[in-house]
């Protein structure tokens, strides 16, 4: 077969293959339609940006704008070499309308119809943006969550709760009608609460139970993201229980990166509720967010590691958990300025709630050997936010009188900004 030289420009940056439906982003890279919803999808909140570029990009895909022209060239130029082995590229395909969702709704009710429906979804959601949106206008979120329920309350994990799952988690837009669907859904809680402890007894393929499990835990952080205080006042020990299991190294066989992070946002959005934070640190989730830490190498965890942890301190209990672990203080320290701003802003409120509060002679001297010290004299430093260098400043001179000695802590640091 003659080998044929593909026109650069014809290529996804991202997937480095031929485009099928290209899109141009404000940036003026052009990219395949699949492949940079799906990048945009998975990024974080305010933390998408483009590939080629790295400048800020909206997760509003209706920004896209089709690039018609390239995408004839292309289509033209597969057709003239289909002989040469060439797979030819069909024009995009129109997006779904609202009678067909409706069809497709009715079937997932009909127990011998329901699983080829919701395989069409999926199919559907992967293809473009519209599609989803098409889907969530069209009511599928609230079919999503009748058949989540349906599976729960007769007690079987039926074959589509992936589907049903993943559908939930891309379709998912915080619109009125969705969220007074879940935000007081007690039973759905209950119903996630299930599924994840749920697939390893009911299937033997390890990637379809992680697929599970991450589409779980996904589902549930769109959920709490808009519950009621009600309904996380109501929230049970099980419910913390389970959420530290996923954090857990012992369970890595099932939980992915994805799932973790997951969890991590849940449990930060249940801390504005005072017995929930204490719930969490009687169930040891301030060592289990330190064993996590000591094995992570990725920054979001971090952030999210340190932002929770930040808000359990907060609590005399929270406290007395960190500095009763080995590596409490020491893991703290270490992570300041070597992450992210927003690590070292939680990190920093740590190291000086434990000052403020738990700060006997015993714990400071521990924070002047594991490098606490050094760090807080290195903030002063450093290009931060001027907060922080003022609270860490505040913090040596609280208790220099026990830190003096330190080659570190010179008057130097302690005079240099007499304004701040």
């Amino acid at each position: 077969m003659e080998e044929v030289e593909i026109p650069k420009y014809f290529l996804c940056p991202i997937s480095l293959q031929i485009m099928k439906d290209p899109v141009t982003t404000v940036t003026g890279i052009t990219y395949d339609r699949e492949n940079i919803e799906t990048w945009l999808l998975m990024a974080e909140e305010n933390t998408s940006t483009c590939p080629v570029t790295k400048q800020i990009l909206s997760r509003d895909t209706a920004l896209l704008t089709p690039n018609h022209m390239l995408g004839k060239f292309i289509r033209s130029w597969t057709i003239c070499n289909a002989e040469k082995g060439i797979e030819q590229i069909p024009s995009p395909k129109y997006p779904l309308n609202k009678s067909h969702v409706i069809r497709l709704i009715r079937q997932v009710k009909n127990r011998d119809l329901y699983l080829e429906a919701l395989r069409k979804m999926v199919t559907m959601i992967s293809e473009n943006e519209e599609n989803r949106k098409c889907l969530d206008e069209g009511g599928v979120i609230k079919a999503m969550v009748l058949f989540i329920l349906r599976s729960f309350k007769e007690g079987e994990l039926v074959m589509g709760i992936e589907e049903a799952l993943r559908i939930f988690h891309f379709v998912w837009r915080p619109t009125h009608e969705n969220k007074q669907l879940v935000k007081e859904n007690h039973d759905l809680i209950e119903a996630i609460l299930w599924i994840l402890k749920s697939p390893e007894m009911c299937y033997n393929n390890n990637q379809v139970v992680t697929s599970i499990k991450t589409h779980a835990m996904l589902v549930l952080k769109n959920v709490i993201s808009v519950s009621s205080t009600n309904l996380l006042s109501s929230l049970t020990p099980e419910f913390f229980q389970q959420m530290l299991n996923s954090l857990r190294k012992n369970n890595v066989k099932y939980i992915s990166q994805q799932a973790t992070k997951a969890a991590l946002h849940v449990l930060i959005d249940t801390c504005p509720r005072g017995r929930n934070r204490l719930k969490m640190i009687e169930l040891g989730a301030v060592f289990e967010l330190i064993e996590l830490e000591l094995s992570n190498n990725e920054k979001r965890v971090s952030e999210l590691v340190f932002s929770l942890l930040s808000h359990l301190c907060s609590l005399a209990d929270g406290r007395a958990e960190l500095l009763k672990h080995a590596a409490g203080i020491a893991i703290v320290s270490k992570k300041i300025l070597r992450i992210s701003p927003a690590t070292d802003e939680s990190a920093i409120q740590i190291i000086g709630l434990i000052a403020k509060f738990s700060a006997t002679k015993e714990v400071l001297m521990e924070m002047l050997r594991v490098g606490g010290v050094t760090k807080l004299c290195m903030v002063i430093q450093a290009n931060c936010e001027a907060s922080l260098r003022k609270k860490a400043l505040e913090i040596l001179r609280a208790h220099n009188n026990v830190w003096s000695n330190s080659p570190c802590v010179q008057i130097y640091f302690l005079t240099r900004y007499p304004g701040q």
